[in-house]
């Protein structure tokens, strides 16, 4: 092992330094660190939640590449909201608004459907909304809010959004999930945590370890269409969701957390940069593909486990899906 590996590898098991700003400018500075992404001419992208935090960040980083750019929002006032304020920050970008609230599967389905059937080409998907309800909150088709956001909608968008993916190909998926989901297993028999005690950032970190195991999956299933599927995870960035849903952690890590556009470094990375279409099915951060476990985590989900999760998706996501 050479020594910017070694440094590299000591502040990923580390998570203080390498979770914060401290480590990605270590990692900059280090032998090795991969070529800033190319331009994105005639390119396609679509962010959703790109009204704020990371999404905002990606959804700029990608127009400043010169991508058309599509950010999603809840509703047609937050949609655009979100094309505003990246064209505040990438002006005279291509960038259109559209809208879906993610959570609703009627809604993701029109949206899918209209997308793949009207747009010529799409060649980055970015799975990026997240939430972190203070309490036990359920959508109007009765899952689990931060399930229903960040493992289905992701699933019924990948799979509603295939054929123009594939049309595109080489095209890429990035599902961005968290560092949290390191402490977490899929919660065998409880796959919506409904029998498990209420704790927003426990079930949060839960549905990103799920959001993880149908990555790898979805990866498996779309390699022959020439779909690449990759998951990130940002470190500590100073998003909303951080400010409003965990202010202690915060306030913890102030000295050292991220910017948003630090936290989006390696979601614009993956859209653009070639290493991302040399493999499938990774899990990245700070430019690096890393372990899917860590020493101190929970350990890996058995091979049942993962199928029960894959199945379990599918079963809710499939009758709002238009099977072509």
């Amino acid at each position: 092992m050479d020594f910017a590996t070694t440094i590299d590898t000591a502040l990923d098991r580390g998570i203080v330094l390498g979770y914060g700003s401290v480590g990605l400018r270590v990692r900059r500075r280090l032998p090795g660190w991969p070529a800033d992404p190319p331009p994105m001419p005639g390119k396609t992208v679509l962010v959703t939640g790109a009204g704020s935090g990371l999404g905002l960040a990606a959804a700029t980083g990608f127009a400043r590449l010169g991508a058309q750019v599509h950010v999603l929002g809840r509703n047609a006032e937050r949609a655009g909201e979100a094309a505003r304020r990246t064209l505040e920050r990438a002006p005279g970008a291509d960038v259109r608004p559209q809208a879906c609230d993610v959570s609703d599967l009627a809604q993701l389905r029109a949206f899918a459907e209209k997308f793949a059937g009207e747009e010529p080409r799409l060649d980055v998907l970015v799975n990026n909304a997240g939430v972190m309800p203070g309490r036990r909150t359920h959508t109007a088709d009765g899952l689990e809010l931060t399930f229903a956001t960040q493992v289905v909608a992701p699933w019924v968008l990948t799979a509603g959004l295939e054929p123009v993916l594939a049309r595109s190909a080489p095209s890429r998926v990035i599902n961005v999930v968290s560092g949290g989901l390191y402490g977490q297993r899929i919660p065998a028999g409880d796959l919506q945590s409904a029998d498990t005690r209420y704790g927003p950032k426990k079930v949060y970190a839960r549905t990103k370890r799920e959001e993880l195991v149908l990555t790898q999956q979805w990866a498996e299933r779309l390699l022959d269409r020439g779909v690449h599927v990759h998951a990130m995870h940002p470190g500590w960035a100073d998003t909303e969701g951080v400010r409003t849903g965990m202010p202690v952690f915060r306030a913890l890590t102030r000295p050292v957390i991220r910017t948003p556009d630090e936290g989006a470094d390696t979601i614009v990375w993956l859209g653009s940069a070639p290493e991302a279409v040399e493999s499938s099915g990774l899990f990245w951060h700070d430019r690096r593909p890393r372990p899917a476990t860590h020493p101190l985590g929970a350990g890996p989900d058995d091979e049942p486990a993962r199928k029960r999760l894959w199945d379990y998706v599918e079963g809710i996501a499939t009758p709002h899906l238009n099977r072509q």
